[in-house]
């Protein structure tokens, strides 16, 4: 008998059975661990695929007047949205919602693109469905699976008032957007965040918190019910913000402005809250609540007239004669001014080989500081200006806060420009310019730059002498210190003697302001500014006493003329409406 070469030895069965038993430690351990040790991880990954976590978008905090009517609300819009595991055919689809809701399945499809965030995550498709496009859904949903329409909060403005440069808007939360916010991670793909105006300033205040729901789903990733171990949390909405504008007053001086382009800003001097402020032309800030498209977006962005600039932070404008009284400031505080002193104006001065002309080409004759604010002389501060240098008055520009940011309340604030012998040095050089910068300066022309929300501070701080807090559009806790100039009484009392005069002096530059109501009494500089890229703008700065309280204005028309002609009597109007017409309805 043939003896097998395939028998195994004693040694080999050894082996054979030794590592068996290897294995079997081996599937044994890993048992424990997957079982005991890593129960929670593994736990985790199977409900990770069997529960679908689901969000839900927060309502927005609502943005007050300062009586509490509704500036800024939220109304529900329907958004189509499809889970991208349970789409058989995206092509077909993109195509059919097309079909049925009148749109473009390039644009649906993009949008797909968009806002994808992972196989079993709802996708943004489209936005603000109407109840047609709606049913036509409804009537074909068994050729759309895995699409479903649901309802969102969405921003609108209820009563009126637009002030989009005021309010803000929000956008609509992209890859590339999520991408560019410093804490992305309180986002997803579809949020909305403020992206300028108070919206942005205080989006911690008004975001929310977003809701979370828990679905069972089969292995096919379909929806088979509630995940019950689960709790599911509701959209918590976001905090409101109250506001210091009068809504009444907000869309009077909207409409007053509707044909005009510049600013209109009313405040309250005592408090520093401001009443109405609006940047005109402005848009319609509904344009960037939901997908804008790229037309509408260019048409905005390249209009000549800039509706996007918030021209009363962000427009840096010649002040002309407004600023007059930081010049009689400057030089009252300088001590080597007699209050007594008269200067003679033939309508312009001579200053070496240069003539200074004065607005008035005629001349006023002798004037006296007060007659020279009422009538707006240039000939009498040219002369007067050169009992100190440029140093000196641009540190008197700064006691009132110009050539920095006043810090209210809204974002991308810029600083406007006060020059000094530094900067016209570098600029200039060393021998590019004489004092004759000064003389421009002293009737705010030049190299100065302001913006209209430093006016209006000015002005606050002039009629409160010094004590006026910062300027700002919500009602908070602690507001930013507010620059406090501090002169002698009779120094204040020269200045209001003058913008008094300036309303209600014959000759007075501001005189078609007066609203000649009993118990109102307007103090006021008119402005003229030279423009360098065309005709001049106007200015109207000044507040008006009223039931123990001060309401400053500040009014700028862009290429309008001079500001005792066109600014003044809109100053007018407004004075009317505000105290004869009762417009501040809840005083």
């Amino acid at each position: 008998m043939l003896k097998s070469d395939n028998i195994v030895t004693y040694r080999q069965y050894q082996i054979a059975i030794g590592l068996s038993w290897i294995m079997v430690l081996i599937l044994i351990i890993r048992y424990f661990q997957i079982q005991i040790i890593e129960h929670e991880i593994y736990r985790h990954k199977s409900n990770t695929n069997r529960i679908r976590k689901v969000t839900k978008n927060a309502p927005r905090g609502l943005i007050l007047d300062r009586y509490g009517e509704i500036l800024v609300d939220n109304y529900p819009v329907y958004v189509l949205t499809a889970i991208p595991g349970e789409m058989n055919n995206k092509k077909k689809q993109f195509k059919l919602i097309a079909e049925y809701i009148e749109s473009d399945s390039t644009l649906v499809a993009s949008n797909y693109k968009k806002y994808y965030r992972g196989r079993f995550v709802p996708t943004r498709l489209a936005k603000d469905m109407n109840f047609i496009q709606l049913g036509n859904l409804e009537e074909n949903k068994l050729n759309l699976e895995g699409v479903y329409y649901d309802q969102i909060p969405e921003r609108f403005y209820p009563n009126g008032a637009k002030a989009p440069h005021l309010f803000g808007y929000v956008k609509e939360i992209d890859r590339l957007i999520r991408k560019s916010l410093k804490n992305r991670d309180l986002y997803e793909l579809g949020d909305l965040v403020g992206w300028s105006g108070l919206e942005k300033q205080y989006e911690a205040y008004l975001m929310g918190v977003r809701g979370t729901y828990f679905y069972e789903v089969d292995a096919s990733g379909r929806e088979v019910g509630p995940a019950l171990e689960l709790i599911n949390t509701r959209p918590d909405p976001g905090f409101n913000i109250q506001t210091t504008i009068d809504l009444n007053l907000q869309i009077f001086i909207e409409e007053l402005m509707e044909n005009n382009k510049g600013v209109i800003l009313v405040g309250e001097a005592n408090t520093g809250g401001i009443l109405a402020a609006t940047s005109s032309p402005d848009y319609n800030p509904g344009l960037f609540t939901g997908l804008i498209t790229n037309s509408e977006w260019r048409n905005i962005k390249e209009d000549p007239n800039t509706p996007l600039i918030n021209r009363y932070i962000q427009g840096t404008y010649i002040p002309g004669s407004i600023v007059k009284m930081i010049t009689q400031i400057a030089i009252l505080e300088s001590g080597k001014f007699d209050i007594n002193t008269t200067h003679y104006c033939p309508g312009f001065y001579q200053f070496g080989d240069r003539i200074y002309g004065c607005w008035y080409t005629e001349g006023h004759g002798d004037v006296n500081m007060n007659q020279a604010m009422a009538m707006s002389c240039d000939v009498f501060f040219y002369k007067a200006i050169q009992l100190i240098d440029i140093d000196i008055l641009h540190d008197t520009f700064k006691m009132f806060g110009f050539g920095e940011k006043t810090n209210v309340d809204i974002p991308n604030e810029v600083s406007g420009l006060v020059p000094n012998k530094d900067y016209m040095y570098k600029r200039y050089g060393k021998y590019g310019w004489s004092k004759g910068a000064l003389l421009n300066l002293a009737i705010g022309q030049g190299e100065l730059l302001v913006t209209p929300i430093q006016i209006l501070n000015y002005m606050n701080l002039i009629a409160t002498k010094g004590t006026s807090p910062n300027c700002h559009f919500v009602f908070v806790d602690n507001l930013p210190v507010n620059s406090k100039p501090l002169f002698d009484e009779i120094v204040w009392q020269r200045v209001h003697a003058g913008m008094r005069e300036a309303i209600y002096d014959n000759k007075g530059t501001g005189k078609k302001s007066d609203p000649n109501i009993d118990g109102v009494n307007v103090y006021g500089k008119t402005g003229t500014a030279e423009n360098p890229h065309g005709d001049n703008h106007a200015w109207f700065a000044g507040w008006a006493d009223y039931q123990n309280k001060k309401y400053s204005l500040v009014i700028l028309l862009e290429n309008a003329g001079s500001g005792g002609a066109v600014a003044a009597p809109l100053a007018k109007k407004l004075f009317i409406e505000l105290f004869s017409n009762k417009l501040l309805t809840h005083r």
